[in-house]
């Protein structure tokens, strides 16, 4: 079905998973103008299903997706597919623009483009990524209980997720890889009787569409059913650099994110943020929550520049040219939200 191209919204929201989407909803049922844009690669989408969603669990990640841009849909929100590749103010908000050429305008922007996970490069990885290979104990454990885990040793969180995982099986072995644990975590580890197995991970090996164990570079092979990893997880944000926004490195080590304060609320006024793109251990729920929590803040900045807007016209009379001004203004009022780290 065609419809017709709207150059103006309320609000766009660029990025289509659970936190843009229910965001979207909530802006909808406030009856503002909203827009997604999605470019259309979710970071779950390997998975089976989504896990962890009260009254969903299990549910396919494109189900989930298909039904949200329908709920969206039917309280005059719009999603379209595409890539924004820049955000830049103008003198009423902001101008988005697409990879196809198309532009469109708003009075705030809501940013839910999640991240990217950056896989270690081992042979046969990444085939079976969100299968048995997989990252999280709350999305995917309860799926590999009791079978052998290996956990590869690879970044800062490595001896924690073993533990975690622990809670699941009495069968984890931690590979040492790039990572060899501590003294004192090596103590921790033994005394939860995890096996650690020294030596880089070369090749992960499968049997019948099945994980069956991994090779190590000196040719031993550690029998396994499921394999835990930690990704570096890098955000989505690049269009954001015309608006002078980039990813910091997050607190744990892990990757890179987009900074926001509690509210979702960015450094840079009328643009906030929601999601794996600014919580990167965000799961399914926390995401769509936090994308709610992100519009009603939206919602709320929008009304307070219409009252505004509102008594500044019945003072003068002027509502058109100060309703201009007003939208113009707002945008610059909001630096008392600067998360203490950017002031």
């Amino acid at each position: 079905m065609t419809e017709q191209w709207n150059d103006e919204y309320d609000v766009v929201v660029i990025g289509g998973g659970a936190a843009g989407l229910n965001g979207a909803l909530m802006l909808a049922r406030s009856r503002r103008s909203v827009l997604v844009i999605d470019a259309g690669a979710p970071r779950n989408a390997p998975a089976d299903g989504v896990h962890g969603l009260l009254a969903r669990d299990g549910m396919p990640p494109s189900e989930l997706l298909a039904r949200g841009r329908a709920e969206v849909a039917s309280y005059g929100g719009r999603v379209i597919d595409g890539a924004v590749v820049t955000a830049a103010r103008d003198e009423a908000g902001f101008v988005v623009e697409l990879a196809d050429g198309r532009s469109v305008r708003a009075r705030r922007l809501l940013v839910t483009t999640g991240l990217i996970d950056e896989l270690p490069e081992i042979a046969g990885l990444r085939e079976r990524w969100g299968r048995d290979v997989l990252h999280c104990p709350y999305c995917h454990g309860w799926e590999v209980r009791d079978r052998v885990i290996g956990v590869l040793g690879n970044g800062p969180l490595s001896g924690h997720v073993a533990q975690l995982f622990r809670q699941l099986s009495d069968r984890v072995v931690y590979l040492a890889q790039t990572t060899p644990p501590t003294g004192e975590q090596a103590e921790q580890l033994a005394a939860r009787d995890i096996r650690i197995v020294e030596g880089a991970v070369a090749q992960v090996l499968v049997t019948d569409d099945r994980l069956t164990g991994v090779r190590l570079a000196d040719g031993r092979i550690v029998a396994l059913e499921a394999l835990a990893v930690g990704p570096r997880m890098t955000a989505r944000a690049e269009f954001l650099a015309t608006l002078g926004l980039y990813p910091i490195e997050h607190p744990s080590g892990a990757g890179e994110f987009i900074a926001a304060d509690p509210t979702g609320r960015t450094e840079i006024p009328g643009v906030w943020a929601a999601g794996n793109v600014t919580d990167p251990s965000a799961q399914v729920g926390a995401a769509a929550a936090a994308g709610a929590a992100a519009a009603a803040q939206i919602n709320a900045d929008l009304v307070a520049a219409e009252v505004r807007a509102a008594v500044r016209s019945r003072r003068t009379g002027f509502s058109a040219e100060l309703e201009a001004q007003v939208s113009d203004q707002v945008l610059g009022t909001h630096r008392h939200g600067l998360l203490p780290t950017q002031r």
